[in-house]
């Protein structure tokens, strides 16, 4: 059974930072991401990394946020500095394993002004 766990999350003001972490169990990933979804917003990417180590940002986090895995590990993170209140929202991990795709249950991130 493959699950992918998520933690990490919580409350932080703004300009502080967060590292969010997603285990993986029951298989080995091609590509990872992290996603996010805000009140009343569509899911939306926020960065991605393939299997060796080629990363991509949305714009609104480039040069705050920062993806990395460890294939070891199993694990794909996310750290997440200068946070800002638009950061707010529940951020899920994602991983593929050609042609499957896989989601975490979520991790709350709230950015307070």
């Amino acid at each position: 059974q493959v699950q992918l766990v998520e933690s990490g999350g919580g409350l932080v003001q703004a300009g502080g930072s967060l590292r969010l972490s997603c285990l993986v169990s029951g298989t080995q990933m091609n590509g990872m991401g992290w996603y996010r979804q805000a009140p009343g917003k569509q899911r939306e990417m926020v960065a991605g990394i393939t299997s060796g180590g080629t990363a991509a940002y949305a714009d609104s986090v480039k040069g705050r946020f920062t993806i990395s895995r460890d294939n070891a590990k199993n694990t794909v993170y996310l750290q997440m500095n200068s946070l800002k209140p638009e950061d707010t929202a529940v951020y899920y991990c994602n991983g593929v394993r050609r042609p499957l795709e896989y989601w975490g249950q979520g991790t709350q991130v709230t950015v307070s002004s």
